[in-house]
Order: C-alpha cells, then sequence, then structure tokens
C-alpha cells in the first residue's frame, strides 16, 4: 500500500536467530527470576518432587514450576490455562524453561501443593533485600484491604439475607396460590387447566427453594461466624469503603516499609475488620527485619488496647490515632481529650478547672481501667457542655501512657498518618492494578494465602529493581 509503512511478505523466508540465549538481552527482566529461583535451596524450603522418583514417568523439576509462576505474576498472567498457553509460545518463557510446557493441570497443581514453600520463597527475597541493604526499615505502616473471592454474593448466608429471602418468597407462594384460586374460579377449558399448571409448577420450585434455604437456616446455627460461602467455603462476606456496599472475600494485611515500599510482611485473613491484626503485622514486620526495635504506623481501625499493649511488650512503638467513640465532639460538647491528666497526683483536670480524682479500678473488656469523677459537676456553669448525667466520669486504662505518647507523635511536626497513607496505599494499588478486578482465582485460605504471596514476590521484585536496577539485583543475588 503506498504511502504506508509495509511489512514483511509472509511468504518471505526468515533466518531467526539459532539460539534463544540471542532473543533475551543481558539486562532483561526474566534473567533475574532464573537467577533467583536458582540460587534457592528448593528442598530447604519444603518444594515436593526436588529429588526424581526412581520409578514411573519423570515430573518437571519445582525450579521450572517456580519460574513460570513468579514469571506469570509479574506479567499479570496468574492463570495456569494461560501460563501454559504462554509456555508454547512466548519467547521469554521458552529460554526460562528451557523450552518445557507443563500443561495447566500440572501447573495448578504446583501452586496447590507447595504452598508454603512459596511463601518461604516470598519471605526469602525480603531477606535478600535486608541482606544486600536495600531493606533497613525502622518503620513500617501497615493496613489492610479487601479482595474478592471467587464467592459470588448471592452463593454467600447470613441469618439476616435467608429471613429477608424467606419473606419474599413466602409472599410469592401467597400471591400464586390466590392467582390460582381467581383463576380457577373466573377461567375455564384448556386455558385454565395451562394457567394453573404454570403456576404450578412455579409454586413447586419456589416451595424447593424454600426449604433449601431453611436447610441452610439450620446449618448456619453451627456456622462458627453466622455465615455460609458455597462455592469458597472460606470467604467471608465484608464492609468496605463505600457506603452501603461490600464484598465476599478475603481482607490482607501488609506491613510496608516507609523508606523503600517494600512490603515486609502479609497475611491473608478472612476477618473484616483490622482491630486484631496490628500485633502480628508489627511482629511478623520485626521478624523479618531482624530489628530490635520497630516504629509500626496504622489506622483508627487498628486500634485495640490490648494489641498496643502487646506491641510494646514486644520492643515495638505503635502510632495508631484513637477513634472516637461518641457524637460529643461534633455536638459541641467535650470529649476526653480536653481533659488533662496529672500523673503526679493521678488525676484529671477539667475544662472548668475542676479535678477528677481517683475513685476505684475494674475490668472491662480484658483491660484494667481506672475510674475518675468529681462531685462539683451540678453546681458547675458548662455542665450542659460536658455531660447529662450527674457527674463527667473518665476512665483511664492501666497503660494509658502508650496512648498519651502515640497522641504526642501524632501532633509532632511530622505526620505520621500522612506518611503511612503515602506508604502503604501505593503497593495495594499497585496489586490491585496487577490483579485486574481485585479478585482471586483461587479457593481456600490457604490456596488465597499462596496465590497473594506470589503477587506480593512479583511486588517486591520490581520495587527492588527500579530502586537499584536489574544489574544491581543480579549482582546481589549472585554475591
Amino acid at each position: 500500500m503506498a504511502g504506508f509503512i509495509d511489512g514483511i511478505d509472509r511468504e518471505q523466508v526468515t533466518l531467526f536467530p539459532d539460539r534463544l540465549e540471542d532473543w533475551i538481552g543481558e539486562d532483561h527482566l526474566v534473567r533475574v527470576v532464573d537467577l533467583f529461583v536458582d540460587e534457592l535451596d528448593l528442598s530447604a524450603l519444603g518444594f515436593e518432587r526436588c529429588v526424581p522418583a526412581r520409578t514411573g514417568r519423570p515430573g518437571y523439576h519445582p525450579a521450572v514450576l517456580l519460574k513460570l509462576f513468579i514469571y506469570g505474576y509479574l506479567n499479570r498472567i496468574p492463570s495456569s490455562r494461560r501460563l501454559e498457553r504462554e509456555a508454547g509460545r512466548n519467547v521469554e518463557l521458552m529460554w526460562l524453561t528451557s523450552r518445557l510446557v507443563p500443561d495447566h493441570k500440572t501447573i495448578a497443581d504446583f501452586r496447590r501443593d507447595n504452598g508454603a514453600a512459596i511463601r518461604k520463597t516470598c519471605a526469602q527475597f525480603v531477606e535478600l533485600c535486608r541482606r544486600i541493604g536495600v531493606l533497613r526499615g525502622d518503620c513500617v505502616a501497615i493496613d489492610g484491604s479487601k479482595f474478592k473471592a471467587v464467592n459470588n454474593r448471592d452463593k454467600n448466608f447470613t441469618k439476616n439475607k435467608i429471613a429477608s429471602r424467606l419473606a419474599h418468597l413466602e409472599a410469592d407462594v401467597s400471591r400464586y396460590v390466590d392467582d390460582m384460586a381467581r383463576i380457577d374460579r373466573q377461567e375455564e377449558g384448556e386455558a385454565r387447566a395451562d394457567k394453573v399448571a404454570h403456576l404450578a409448577r412455579r409454586y413447586g420450585r419456589i416451595r424447593q427453594e424454600i426449604a433449601r434455604l431453611k436447610a441452610m437456616e439450620q446449618a448456619l446455627v453451627e456456622a462458627p461466624d453466622g455465615q455460609i460461602s458455597l462455592t469458597d467455603p472460606d470467604a467471608r462476606a465484608m464492609a468496605t469503603s463505600a457506603r452501603h456496599s461490600g464484598m465476599v472475600g478475603y481482607n490482607v494485611q501488609t506491613a510496608v516499609d516507609t523508606e523503600t515500599h517494600l512490603i515486609v510482611a502479609h497475611d491473608v485473613t478472612n476477618q473484616g475488620f483490622d482491630r486484631d491484626q496490628l500485633s502480628p503485622m508489627a511482629a511478623a514486620a520485626k521478624e523479618a527485619l531482624q530489628r530490635d526495635d520497630l516504629h509500626a504506623i496504622a489506622d483508627k481501625g487498628y486500634f485495640s488496647g490490648s494489641q498496643i499493649l502487646a506491641c510494646h511488650q514486644a520492643g515495638i512503638t505503635t502510632t495508631v490515632p484513637r477513634p472516637e467513640t461518641s457524637g460529643n465532639r461534633g455536638k459541641g460538647m467535650y470529649v476526653k481529650a480536653d481533659f488533662a491528666y496529672d500523673p503526679a497526683r493521678d488525676a484529671y483536670l477539667c475544662p472548668a478547672g475542676e479535678e477528677l480524682t481517683y475513685r476505684y479500678t475494674r475490668e472491662e473488656d480484658g483491660l484494667r481501667v481506672g475510674r475518675y469523677w468529681t462531685n462539683e459537676c451540678q453546681s458547675c456553669p458548662v455542665r450542659h457542655r460536658c455531660t447529662s448525667g450527674k457527674e463527667r466520669r473518665i476512665t483511664r486504662w492501666d497503660h494509658e501512657h502508650l496512648v498519651d505518647a502515640m497522641r504526642e507523635r501524632l501532633g509532632g511536626e511530622a505526620d505520621p498518618m500522612t506518611l503511612r497513607r503515602c506508604t502503604v496505599e501505593h503497593p495495594f494499588g499497585t496489586l490491585k492494578a496487577w490483579m485486574g478486578h481485585t479478585h482471586f482465582l483461587t479457593r481456600r485460605l490457604k490456596n488465597v494465602g499462596t496465590e497473594m504471596a506470589l503477587n506480593v514476590l512479583a511486588y517486591n521484585i520490581k520495587r527492588v529493581v527500579a530502586l537499584i536496577g536489574i544489574r544491581g539485583l543480579m549482582r546481589a543475588i549472585a554475591a
């Protein structure tokens, strides 16, 4: 075609390079994958079939399949069927696997059967980053994000959802019974028989659905958390940040180094809240970084006295905003932060200048808290801004000094919450963009955890390449 760039004639004989090596540049990312896996002790990590069987058909070495998966997650090809196709047509994969093309079942079985070893491989890369000095991290940001499971919302049942569906179905039953009675009175002949038969079939299907839901309702009694998911039994309905919305999925937790944005620790849980995850994630990050001390930053969803205390006892400093559980500030009333604590006198000073003295201590939700109040509230001129009761009572936890120290850090020149947001939101955005539609492909918690480990490993590899380059990373791996 005149005036356009012409392609090569399809009948033209082309001499491709004789070696696959000639297709892969010296600074190609696929060389990082090849070298990293070759340097691993797969047997020590727990990969199965590292030693060939003495009888039977030979299998694939686990290094080949691990390379295949790491390449797939680096290039947004997580599906075993797609990896099978790519292995037969992708020159990079031909080079990486020496032109081996495992079938999709073999690929999928490898991910399922080697979950623990794959998670250790992810941790091994974090250790590599720490050892070569890329990851020094004395501060991590912790956050969680919801990822969709294979399970559809219609295949997830709770007590309220079943009650709502049963109410609608019972209404349909009444309507069909009324319609059959009306047709029986008003119509005759063949048309009447056809309509009645049609309604009877609909009525029968609804009765079957009602029976199924009632059986599900009975099974819910034995469910520990009041939920049943049919497609993925471990997936749970979870609220999301969008108003009046939710999904059936998993809660992914990450601890991200604030300096390099590398994910130093991660976990997958089917709890829809973050309150119990602060201490486990901070401890996992501290262990991965092999530090004697650590500063962990999280949002107010992680605030828990017992978790903060556990971190303190483990040598971890936490900075977590305390959520306001009452609406008094919005009403222009005083909140607890307006009462100054005097540790020398063990008393609170209220905004009106009165001293709230210690009265007694009791246990609440597993924590020992003290009660403070004064008898001068009834004659106080600003009482209407403080309390509607006889007196304003303040509670103080035995380890409230940890919360006071957190408040001072939050009010300092450095803004920990801005640092947290700029650190931990970036990896989640990248991971969800890679995964596409933010959903997992596998089912059950242990398999989802394996899938997440491969995503995190791929993210960390790309992040380190951005920091020190491909050649720098390869030199570090080979050192």
